[in-house]
């Protein structure tokens, strides 16, 4: 029999066992002593089964790894938004089972067939009488075939030789060969695998070998490090307007950067903090700032932390706008003293404590977890309405308002008539919660506050998968380069626009975008494009 979870401390056994030396046992002390010594006997056992996996204990020790209310407190919690229907309906599948229609490959090329023997306006050969139209929407076939991420051609030139003067003459290249070995298109597939869908150097080399196409991995980094030059511009830029917006998430995730963490002689480190000059740690900082719902996202990867960075990224904010809104979780690093914002603390973070100590206090939990699933739904309402932020903080101050202080008025009661102990797993979970309240309710007094920090934990995602796969950079030096290209990458994903076609765009005109990288930003570069584009034309 699995032993019911307890929160307890190394700590706190100490403390039972020093008791049990000088005196009996309380009631509490034996029960906490029998709990640690259940699940040791448990734990033993489950070793010595044949069938024990990994995955079972860490459910066991560390919680379930969904979090919704339903994987956490059980099924009784489904009722959550009204008239919804029940769970299982609620998540079955659509149609189709993910499957996409033709309509959803924006990148592939579109080939017309015309009829081969009938015409618009030509009589109906079935029933000899109607004439035929066009239809708006032709029949469609998708087909797809296999390519390599890179492709490489040789061009042999004829070489004629005169058998007197023994001078060589050599046919002349066509122009579209054009004067590098590596095109725009060569850098941006590179950068996109390697920074967007996180392949390392190495196993993209090994990618191409079996395609044919060698390519050592020294050699990617080459092409992307001249590659990010290019590209330098539009990011700066990018920086410059992410400073104007109206909601700054931010956060952090560890990195490693090997020219940092094992220095050496002859290769100068960056100067230390005045105020921390013990720091170790190296970071990713993502930070993504919104702006009539409209996002843009940045990487920064070095020894500062996300708060510092975003003190960096606001020194450009414009001086007649407001104080932004910050949000972040409530650690101290993510928001220094010197930041001047309007701070909110993330809710999905408070939640997490109450997921994290359901198994020892289910109902507890659950009334927690549902109260703020209902909070979700309403701002899911909000959504789907497209309501204003007034109109949205309206609707969240009637309906999660009342709801949110009859949760901080039980909280309040269950500490201060000791139903709760305060140094439990959920009185610790209540007592953050409370601490940090106005902070994480900030959405019911100030328009357009959010509710959570998950658009910066799901950007941040971009630099956890690079660095499950590629463990690292090797220099500040290659860890910028891996910033400016998640930077473009993430924001032109968030922006809807094709990072591919973007990156080969901000190299094929790079003279163009170091002039006006404002003109060069992933929701209006096609416009500058197209402008350059019809100028060559014109003057050709």
């Amino acid at each position: 029999m699995t032993p019911v979870r307890v929160d307890l401390s190394l700590q706190e056994l100490l403390a039972i066992l020093d008791r049990a030396a000088s005196g009996p046992l309380s009631a509490p002390d034996a029960q906490r002593l029998r709990a640690a010594i259940d699940t040791l006997a448990w734990l033993t056992g489950e070793l010595e089964r044949k069938d024990t996996t990994v995955a079972r204990l860490r459910q066991y020790l560390f919680g379930t790894k969904t979090e919704s209310t339903s994987r956490v407190v059980g099924a009784a919690a489904e009722p959550v938004g009204a008239g919804k229907g029940s769970h299982k309906a609620a998540r079955r599948r659509h149609k189709g089972h993910g499957r996409h229609g033709a309509a959803a490959y924006l990148g592939a090329e579109r080939v017309h067939v015309a009829h081969t023997s009938l015409a618009p306006g030509v009589g109906c050969p079935g029933c000899e009488r109607g004439k035929l139209y066009a239809q708006s929407r032709p029949a469609q076939l998708l087909r797809i075939q296999g390519i390599g991420p890179l492709r490489a051609t040789v061009w042999e030139l004829d070489r004629l030789r005169c058998n007197l003067c023994g001078e060589v003459f050599t046919a002349e290249a066509p122009p579209k060969v054009g004067a590098e070995k590596y095109d725009a298109t060569a850098a941006s597939m590179i950068g996109l695998l390697k920074y967007g869908c996180g392949l390392p150097f190495n196993r993209l080399e090994r990618l191409e070998n079996s395609l044919g196409i060698p390519l050592p991995a020294a050699s990617q980094w080459e092409v992307v490090q001249k590659a990010a030059g290019w590209l330098a511009p539009a990011y700066v830029e990018l920086v410059r307007q992410a400073a104007q917006g109206e909601v700054l998430y931010n956060d952090d995730t560890t990195m490693t950067i090997l020219g940092l963490s094992t220095p050496s002689d002859h290769e100068p480190q960056e100067p230390q903090d005045e105020q921390e000059p013990t720091r170790t740690g190296v970071f990713t900082s993502g930070i993504v700032s919104t702006s009539q719902a409209e996002k843009i996202a940045l990487f920064f990867t070095g020894r500062q932390h996300a708060g510092e960075n975003l003190a960096q990224v606001l020194a450009q904010r414009a001086a007649e706008l407001a104080a932004p809104i910050q949000m972040c979780d409530a650690l101290s690093r993510n928001s220094p003293d010197a930041l001047d914002t309007v701070l909110a603390h993330c809710i999905a973070h408070a939640r997490r404590r109450f997921v994290e100590v359901a198994a020892s206090f289910p109902e507890d939990c659950r009334h927690v977890l549902e109260t703020l699933g209902k909070v979700y739904h309403n701002d899911k309402v909000a959504r789907q309405q497209e309501l204003s932020a007034e109109e949205r903080l309206r609707l969240h101050q009637e309906k999660s308002g009342p709801l949110l202080e009859q949760l901080k008025r039980r909280f309040v009661d269950q500490l201060a008539e000791h139903m709760v102990e305060p140094n439990s797993g959920l009185g610790e979970a209540i007592g953050y919660t409370l601490k940090h309240w106005d902070r994480l309710t900030l959405f019911l007094r100030v328009a357009g506050a959010p509710l959570d920090n998950n658009v910066c934990e799901q950007a941040l995602k971009k630099a956890i998968l690079h660095r499950k796969n590629s463990l690292f950079y090797k220099t500040q030096n290659g860890a910028r380069v891996g910033d400016i290209f998640m930077s473009l990458i993430h924001t032109a994903e968030l922006r809807k626009v094709n990072p591919f076609d973007y990156l080969v765009a901000l190299q094929k005109y790079g003279e163009a975008v170091s002039a006006d990288p404002a003109a060069w930003m992933p929701w209006n570069y096609t416009l500058a494009r197209g402008r350059l584009t019809a100028g060559v034309s014109s003057s050709g």
